[in-house]
């Protein structure tokens, strides 16, 4: 059974820092791009960064400079440090596994996890 399972949110003061984790139970992980995304309540998903298998990342402006997407093909793990919290990065951040098969998109989504920056 595919499982993505994120640990690593919480409470944070601005300008504080957390790293979140992502376990994913997939097969050939290190096949797949993986990416986190957050949610806030009334807004639309949105792509924090992404890893893909070659290790190429992106950012969203926002967090450009201040979170650092990476992954460790061994531990079947994605991680986002994130550094310089800001309030309005307070969100449910989810953790994303993408692949294609031949041309059929495949995703994976974990549960989500709370990040609240306040003082």
């Amino acid at each position: 059974q595919v499982q993505l399972v994120e640990s690593g949110g919480g409470l944070v003061q601005p300008g504080g820092s957390l790293r979140l984790s992502c376990l994913a139970s997939v097969p050939a992980f290190s096949y797949y791009t993986m990416a986190w995304y957050r949610q806030t309540p009334g807004k639309q998903r949105e792509l924090v960064a992404l890893i893909t298998r070659d290790g190429n990342t992106d950012y969203a402006d926002s967090v450009k400079g201040r979170f650092t997407i990476s992954r460790d093909n061994a531990k079947n793990t994605a991680y986002l440090q994130m550094f310089s919290l800001r309030p309005e990065d307070t969100a449910v951040y989810y953790c994303n596994a993408h692949r294609l098969v031949f041309t059929t998109p495949v995703d994976f989504w974990g549960q989500g996890t709370q990040v609240t920056v306040s003082s």
